[in-house]
């Protein structure tokens, strides 16, 4: 071979070697990628396989419970048998007993010993509510119908006069809504209300049923807040088995994922697929309004003041105009109720003094206990919830001037009995802001 041919040789195969070296010859890098992404698609593989395995056990672990959760059956039958032995009565029994008449549909319980299901009742989308707890207790005998006569429904006792039943009523009265002038009144319309076949008379069995019922912190509130536009309307009732009007449109996850699924989202992903799923934001404005409009009626009503302790873009409904109505007012709580609750309990900091899930009073660490006042209103609560309901989507000219109110509303704090004029002033801001955006359009 002559010189220049060897030396071209030589310098080609440097040149390949050179390549190596650096990674960059072509079929070595095509057989090293090649080498390599079995690997990677194993470990992709793995993952993949990981969450679903992950996920599939979450699911797994919720439905579990569900049958826990989902109980309609149980309640119907222990309704229907205090029912057919004479113990209970009420509007809905008939039909629910032995007409079957009141359709269950879909579960939308949130808790074991508070059935919630939708339903239809004489033509109408109703709201089926029933505690058991004295139900779920008897895990030993899961097929038996539990005795709750014992426990539910043993006041008024025989021979116990109306006379007698109109006092332990107002008795009861003043003890969850404070020794108020409108409590007679209220009375009166609860005994019209026992005599649901209006014979002019109360019976024993109607009187056990209105006391249960009343022993229900919801019946109770939608008793007091009956006159009030933002509250569900009461339908009939059957012992403590209560039937309300349907709200039509609850928030997103009421709708569109079963109660069993509900905790695995978290609540960033939540509140995203409220602002995704939820109504156009004209549309949040009017709701909003609504529950501002609501915060209202909760300060200083006819039977007293209420907190809301729970306070959650779940228990945002609304009605098909768009017109606010609270899904669940289990979490609304009297004042006095929420004053003999917290007043003298031991404490060592703040966090020892909450009734429900945000009610929360200073605690006195000289002494302590804790105080009967509560920290933060209603409103400051609302607003919190507000601005991330309403500022996404908000239009540009008013976003400044939103995101400004609800922040000063957020930060109202002070005893809630002490900021009556502060609060009226900054809800009423609010409510002209949201008013003034959307009045003379389709959505006011």
């Amino acid at each position: 071979m002559p010189w220049s041919q060897s030396a071209v040789v030589a310098a080609g195969l440097t040149a390949r070697a050179y390549r190596r070296g650096m990674g960059t010859d072509p079929s070595t890098s095509f057989t090293l990628e090649k080498g390599r992404l079995p690997g990677l698609r194993v470990k992709y593989v793995l993952l993949v396989w990981l969450g679903i395995f992950v996920g599939s056990w979450m699911v797994y672990v919720h439905y579990s419970s569900y049958s826990e959760l989902c109980r309609g059956h149980v309640c119907q039958v222990v309704i229907c048998d205090q029912y057919q032995k004479g113990i209970i009565s009420g509007s809905v029994c008939q039909d629910l007993c032995e007409l079957q008449k009141v359709e269950w549909r879909t579960c939308l319980s949130s808790a074991p010993g508070q059935q919630v299901y939708s339903g239809l009742w004489q033509d109408k989308e109703v709201t089926i509510k029933c505690g058991i707890e004295e139900a779920l207790n008897s895990k030993a005998w899961p097929d038996a119908v539990p005795r709750r006569e014992l426990v539910l429904f043993d006041k008024p006792t025989r021979g116990t006069s109306i006379k007698e039943f109109r006092e332990m009523t107002l008795s009861f009265l003043k003890a969850n809504l404070g020794d108020l002038p409108s409590l007679p009144a209220l009375v009166d319309q609860i005994l019209l209300m026992a005599d649901f076949n209006k014979d002019s008379r109360v019976s024993l069995a109607e009187a056990k049923s209105v006391w249960a019922l009343l022993q229900r912190n919801e019946f109770l509130l939608l008793l007091s807040l009956q006159e009030k536009e933002h509250a569900s309307r009461l339908l009939g009732y059957c012992g403590d088995l209560y039937l309300t009007e349907s709200i039509p449109h609850g928030s997103w996850h009421g709708a569109v994922l079963l109660p069993a699924l509900r905790p695995l989202l978290p609540s960033v992903l939540h509140r995203a697929l409220q602002q995704w799923f939820g109504p156009a934001w004209p549309w949040r404005a009017k709701i909003a309004i609504g529950l501002l409009e609501f915060v209202e009626e909760l300060f200083h009503g006819s039977y007293g003041t209420f907190y809301m302790c729970e306070t959650t873009l779940a228990n945002v409904g609304y009605t098909a105009t768009y017109d606010f109505k609270m899904a669940d007012l289990q979490q609304v709580a009297p004042e006095a109720t929420v004053r003999r609750f917290l007043q003298g309990r031991h404490c060592e900091q703040s966090s020892d003094c909450i009734y429900g899930r945000d009610c929360r009073a200073p605690c006195d660490k000289l002494m302590r206990q804790c105080k009967g006042d509560l920290i933060q209103p209603n409103l400051a609560k609302v607003c919190e919830l507000l601005r991330d309901y309403l500022l996404p989507g908000a239009p540009a000219d008013l976003y400044e001037e939103l995101g400004k109110q609800l922040r000063t509303c957020t930060t109202l704090s002070g005893l809630a009995s002490q900021v009556e004029a502060h609060h009226s002033l900054v809800l009423s801001h609010l409510k002209t802001l949201l008013w003034r955006e959307i009045s003379n359009t389709n959505y006011s």
